[in-house]
């Protein structure tokens, strides 16, 4: 089973298109009704959902590592700088990303774009 993602604000809707273009299975925070959340408890939301987070938030990449010091569970984040990672580029790994790792690799773990 593939992975599904998790796609905070400050994500592009071209990445969001080109991802469901391609058959991954993703939310927006806007589509849960979460977008006044913050990115702790959008951390949370994702856990329960069982979705691992896709962010070009900083802010949420150091939310992620406190996470994993703290031995914090969390479902798995994938962080893409908005300068070093293209649309098309963050399209291709992402769907990559969600064909070859399971849920259970992913938990607790914070991967980079581009891959």
């Amino acid at each position: 089973m593939s992975l599904s993602f998790y796609l905070d604000h400050h994500v592009p809707a071209a990445i969001t298109n080109g991802l469901r273009q391609l058959q991954v299975n993703v939310l927006t925070v806007a589509e849960d009704g979460r977008a006044d959340w913050d990115d702790d408890r959008l951390l949370e939301r994702a856990l329960e959902l069982g979705r691992v987070v896709f962010s070009q938030d900083c802010d949420f990449l150091v939310l992620a590592a406190r996470w994993q010091q703290a031995r914090r569970e969390f479902a798995g984040m994938v962080y893409g700088h908005q300068l070093r990672v293209t649309v098309g580029g963050a399209v291709h790994d992402l769907a990559l990303i969600a064909s070859v790792m399971t849920q259970a690799e992913m938990r607790n773990r914070v991967e980079f774009l581009p891959l």
